[in-house]
């Protein structure tokens, strides 16, 4: 590839144009790169026209972007009339499409047959296989997975999964290009189902539905004991460290001496289905509906706040 890893694009291009991609393209407008964003359905790029600077400029709000650099980012971004117009002169083209493995697949033919060669090629899957992702495709060595969290211009986590074909070049350009954005990439071994994050999520969510439907909690006060529990903590530390600090000098040796029987007793009691029914599904939506029915704009904002100062702490810390 002649591009250089430590190289910054000179043109970002995002296909699809719902929440993910929107987010993609709002994070890359705010450190100034050109961007252009197409979608098959024009409905999703008029309302993204709109959304799309509405979220690049709140960043600029929550101390996350700098007002020059958002607004010079804005003056390049582009709707694209066509994929091929929407490729044109991009050196990073992210599919964003919602999670469908054969219109991903057709999505991804049809970039490969427009895009420049030395373009690498990114998508934003949840948790599909790349090696089914790129099945298709002719010059598979450029393409992995860059699966962000959402919202994605806030958010800086991004699980990079390449396929066996991946070259490793296209994995340092596309940690390069993350870095840039301010992102934070990890890069798995091999892909499993749902990538490393959404299975933790799917994990520790089933358990909460479990514990709502089962009447042990409120949905209001579930999803206060895990973002002030578990999240806070693991925010700090995640998982293994919270656990090896846990114990003191001891470390996770002496965590696992003295709780390994109380957890294994937890684990033996924890949720297991693997099926939600339509009565379950009907049941969960009422309780999170009543819990926050007529606050979901407010509460959104919230979130956008308390993430923005979440990450300034953790990122003063680390700097003192």
């Amino acid at each position: 590839m002649s591009a250089e890893s430590g190289s910054l694009p000179a043109k970002v291009a995002v296909i699809g144009a719902g929440a993910i991609g929107g987010g993609w393209a709002a994070l890359c407008i705010s450190a100034g790169w050109p961007v252009s964003i197409y979608d098959t359905s024009s409905r999703a790029v008029e309302d993204a026209m709109e959304d799309i600077p509405r979220r690049a400029r709140v960043l600029i709000a929550l101390g996350r972007a700098t007002p020059g650099i958002v607004e010079r980012g804005l003056q390049e971004f582009q709707q694209a009339k066509s994929l091929l117009q929407a490729v044109r002169g991009a050196d990073w083209v992210i599919e964003a499409i919602h999670e469908d493995l054969g219109a991903k697949q057709r999505l991804l033919e049809s970039i490969e047959q427009v895009t420049a060669p030395e373009a690498i090629v990114t998508s934003s899957s949840s948790g599909l296989a790349p090696s089914d992702l790129f099945a298709r495709l002719l010059q598979r060595s450029r393409c992995l997975v860059a699966h962000p969290l959402n919202p994605p211009e806030l958010l800086p986590l991004v699980e990079l999964v390449p396929s066996e074909e991946t070259d490793p070049q296209a994995i340092d350009r596309a940690k390069g290009y993350l870095r840039a954005l301010g992102r934070m990439p990890i890069v798995l071994h091999h892909a499993v189902p749902g990538y490393v994050v959404g299975r933790i999520a799917a994990a520790v969510w089933r358990e909460c539905i479990d514990l709502v439907l089962s009447g042990a909690i409120d949905v209001s006060d579930l999803d206060r004991a895990v973002s002030l529990g578990p999240a806070l903590g693991w925010a700090a530390a995640g998982p293994h460290l919270t656990y090896h600090l846990g114990a003191g000098a001891g470390g996770v040796h002496i965590f696992l001496q003295h709780l390994l029987t109380s957890f294994e007793r937890w684990w033996g009691d924890l949720a297991s289905w693997d099926k939600l029914d339509q009565g379950q599904q009907r049941t969960l939506i009422a309780a999170v509906e009543k819990a926050y029915e007529g606050k979901v704009d407010m509460l959104r904002t919230l979130r956008d706040r308390r993430l923005a100062a979440i990450l300034r702490a953790l990122e003063q810390a680390r700097t003192t």
